[in-house]
């Protein structure tokens, strides 16, 4: 990644809006494997003219290949693992961990069964996304179980994602491209082992399966994000963890984690979590404090985070006291998906310029708070962001250089 003294670099957090016949053809893609993957690079292609378009700097494929696949976020390692299956869960038990909203449950007891949430990232009724509906609290009859030696089998699909960027990048100078890829404790933290002598050689082994995929996209050249809501969503899981508790499995999580990025060119990879960002109250979000130290441990040479919603924009006041290392870049979100407003480019400018401020211009990208493409009411409001993230970065970039 670049450390930019001309200007303020911009990127996203992954997920964008798909062209509509695309759309169409992924809705049926079980029974037109063919016909999808011949018009993924056109798609791919389309998606990275849209992200230029936008001004935006570092861009990826939209995460469209995941979509082919028949998954999403993290669902898309079904296709590309072995060693987990889905078993009945067995009468008496116990959950495992709460739900991402575990501690806000007990407060808002009417929102959570009123059927306006989704559990995990939803939200509101969000057109082309998750349609939430009835009670979301209830703990399953059936549990993600690994019941045996966990391997990575994804290497021929990885790689048409490497290829389908890749080919959607020739030509276009002055920009850079990412892949979104699951992180370990978002594939393995959740899921109950049965396989392996202890929890933490079965993470291990997670990690494993991950640092294949991870591996494939940085051998290509391309930046892999990490994508890992876990690390600060762990908190709401646990909801009679202390901060000591949490701060203790951090300590776990970023062993895990590391493990997964061995041997990789630090250069190349970003990291990115959020806090379990669905539409929904958030008053028990740990806070940035807590955490930030813990992730500057992760071997990442960039950092992207929640940074502008309303439970978090103040937190840039966290590096006012922790000092960024040498070579490390943050990416902040200044626009997100919390509502379908549009940020005024003035905004964007004012929350980058409070970040560069304390860890230096060229230390800082811009990126959205989490994947935006299928969380707000229309394409349009998508591009729209992204549009004025890059004027804010404009603006911001001219205000540092002249000493405002």
């Amino acid at each position: 990644m670049r450390h930019s003294t001309d200007h303020i670099l911009s990127s996203h957090g992954g997920n964008l809006p798909r062209p509509a016949e695309f759309d169409k053809l992924l809705a049926k893609a079980s029974e037109h494997q063919e016909e999808v993957q011949a018009k993924l690079p056109g798609a791919v292609e389309w998606v990275i003219d849209k992200q230029i378009e936008c001004g935006v700097d570092i861009i990826n494929d939209g995460e469209y290949v995941k979509a082919a696949e028949g998954g999403n976020y993290g669902s898309y390692m079904a296709a590309r693992s072995v060693g987990f299956d889905v078993r009945d869960t067995p009468e008496g038990t116990k959950p495992k961990r709460g739900f991402t909203a575990e501690r806000e449950i007990p407060d808002f007891p009417g929102f959570y069964k009123s059927g306006l949430w989704f559990a995990g990232s939803g939200g509101p009724i969000r057109p082309g996304f998750a349609t939430p509906g009835g009670q979301m609290i209830n703990f399953g009859a059936r549990q993600q179980t690994c019941t045996g030696d966990l391997k990575y089998t994804g290497y021929d699909l990885i790689q048409a994602d490497i290829d389908a960027i890749k080919k959607g990048l020739e030509g276009k100078s002055g920009v850079d491209g990412f892949v979104a890829s699951l992180g370990p404790l978002s594939l393995g933290a959740g899921k109950t082992n049965l396989h392996y002598a202890s929890e933490e050689e079965y993470m291990f082994a997670v990690a494993d399966v991950m640092h294949e995929e991870y591996k494939a996209i940085t051998d290509a050249g391309l930046i892999v994000q990490v994508d890992e809501p876990e690390f600060a969503t762990t908190w709401s899981f646990y909801p009679d963890w202390t901060v000591e508790d949490l701060r203790k499995y951090l300590d776990f999580a970023v062993e895990i984690i590391n493990h997964s990025l061995r041997g990789l060119p630090e250069e190349l990879v970003r990291f990115h979590m959020c806090w379990g960002s669905g539409h929904r109250p958030h008053v028990h979000d740990i806070g940035f404090e807590h955490l930030a130290d813990k992730l500057l441990g992760i071997n990442a040479q960039c950092y992207t985070f929640e940074a502008s919603n309303p439970r978090h924009a103040h937190e840039y006041h966290v590096f006012e006291d922790l000092k960024l290392p040498d070579g490390k870049i943050i990416a902040p979100g200044v626009v997100g998906h919390y509502t379908d407003l549009v940020e005024h480019p003035e905004l964007v400018a004012e929350r980058l310029i409070n970040y560069a401020k304390l860890v230096g211009m060229e230390n800082v990208h811009a990126s959205t708070d989490c994947g935006i493409g299928s969380r707000v009411g229309h394409e349009e409001i998508v591009w729209a962001k992204l549009k004025a993230m890059s004027d804010g970065c404009q603006i911001a970039t001219k205000r540092l250089k002249a000493g405002l």
